[in-house]
């Protein structure tokens, strides 16, 4: 029987190397934790290097499709020259050929009347020889008859009569004149003709997305590139996109393009025409944008206007003679930050009371929107601020105009980003333009608020007022 002293020991022995295993557990698991960040980290990793390497092979897929449309286009071009050029040279030459074809004839013919007559004569004269000789030859018995027949022949013949032969100075001496300097204005104009650039001269810069729209911006990227105009297409992403769209063309490097259905892709793309010339530029690499705003649209419905299909043009009708002519929104959807855009298309008969604007709600009843909780500039350039009208005035509205408002928060005390509606004094910046000035002052609303309401207002019929 082992005593129990030696079991202590024995006991006492072991309890390190438990200790030991314990220890050895947490590093195996720490290892393992390591191992599995790791694995992770090599996983992502080698995430990335696929996506560039699919970015890679895009990108060489770009230059050998862009290279080998470039050959065709230059090949295509060419040969139509080398064909156009050809024939144009081959009508040339047959013109100038007929001409002198025309000039030969012209000047053949008398020379050829002039050798027949002269021709003739020589045959008349041939004969008159012969019978004179013939004459006297002849015995004395008949000589004297042959002797005035033949002198008889010689007086009608004419003798000292000669037919006069042009000199050679009266007559044509056809020749070509050929001026050597087309060749070389042609191999100046050759050796100018055409150019290959690895990037096109403008690109775009920016798709901003907006209510129903999207704002294309462009830069050039080539500086010593003179544009005199720009040209922005578009159309849908996809097989069903079809072709591309003119969308503008001017001077401006930005343009919204409208009609636009959120939530879809839509390519857009842009060209450069330089100072003096007549071609296009290529175009830049087409660049997707969409937007995920609902577009802008008048409440259908509303006594005393009619709306286009879609929504945003607004008709103030003569067929009713509604007390309240005001038109809102169909909802809420302007949101701070953004650019509102009231473009007037036709006009009607100035009232104090006309106005376009933007406001908290959309309340019936009031006569215009020159009234609380609203902003707006009537037709006259006054602007109102909760139905009290400021000093400054923009220009009168009239057709053509475009009257923006920009707005953006300014918090007069904390108001919880999470929950606007939880309330609070609420200051809004705003800037309306109309024409070249614009006005910028405070306006404070009841409560916090991230989307307004727009509206117009206008008494009498023939007002056509665009949202966007």
């Amino acid at each position: 029987m082992i005593p129990m002293e030696a079991l202590q020991e024995c006991v006492g022995e072991k309890l390190p190397l438990d200790e030991r295993g314990g220890r050895m557990s947490v590093e195996v698991d720490l290892l393992l934790q390591e191992a599995k960040e790791s694995i992770e980290a090599a996983q992502n990793y080698r995430s990335e290097l696929q996506q560039r390497l699919n970015g890679l092979n895009q990108a060489r897929k770009q230059v050998r499709g862009s290279s080998g449309q470039a050959r065709e286009a230059l090949r295509r071009h060419f040969t139509e020259l080398q064909a156009a050029a050809g024939r144009l040279l081959t009508e040339r030459l047959a013109t100038l050929l007929a001409e002198v074809d025309a000039i030969e004839a012209d000047s053949v013919k008398p020379l050829d009347d002039c050798q027949s007559l002269i021709e003739h004569g020589v045959g008349q004269a041939n004969e008159l020889l012969k019978e004179g000789e013939a004459a006297l030859r002849c015995g004395l018995g008949e000589k004297e008859d042959k002797l005035g027949s033949f002198t008889k022949k010689a007086m009608h013949i004419h003798l000292d009569s000669l037919p006069e032969v042009p000199a050679l100075v009266d007559v044509p001496c056809v020749s070509a004149q050929l001026d050597d300097s087309l060749l070389g204005v042609l191999r100046d104009r050759v050796s100018r003709l055409g150019s290959v650039s690895a990037h096109p001269p403008v690109q775009i810069d920016e798709l901003q997305e907006r209510p129903g729209s999207v704002l294309a911006r462009w830069c050039k990227v080539d500086e010593d590139f003179a544009a005199a105009d720009y040209r922005l297409q578009y159309r849908r992403s996809g097989s069903g996109g079809g072709q591309f769209e003119d969308a503008y063309i001017g001077r401006d490097c930005e343009f919204l393009v409208l009609h636009i259905d959120p939530h879809t892709d839509y390519q857009f793309r842009v060209c450069a025409r330089g100072e003096g010339r007549t071609e296009w530029s290529p175009w830049s690499i087409p660049q997707t944008g969409y937007t995920t705003l609902a577009p802008h649209e008048w409440c259908p419905g509303t006594e005393g206007y009619i709306l286009s299909s879609r929504k945003n043009i607004a008709l103030r009708s003569d067929s009713s003679q509604a007390r309240y002519p005001i038109l809102y929104s169909n909802a809420p959807t302007y949101f701070c930050g953004q650019t509102l855009t009231f473009k007037i298309s036709a006009a009607g008969q100035v009232d104090r009371r006309d106005s376009v604007g933007v406001c908290v709600d959309s309340r019936k009843g009031a006569e215009s929107l020159q009234r609380d909780q609203a902003v707006c500039i009537s037709t006259n350039g006054a602007v109102f601020v909760n139905g009290k009208e400021m000093t400054n005035q923009l220009p009168a509205v009239t057709v053509g105009s475009a009257v923006t408002f920009d707005m953006e928060v300014v918090n007069l005390s904390p108001v919880s980003n999470n929950n606007l509606s939880e309330g609070g004094n609420f200051k809004l910046r705003v800037t309306i333009g109309s024409g070249n000035r614009e006005v910028v002052f405070d306006w404070l609303v009841d409560q916090a608020v991230d989307c307004l309401f727009f509206g117009c207002s206008f008494v009498h019929s023939g007002w056509k007022v665009l949202v966007f």
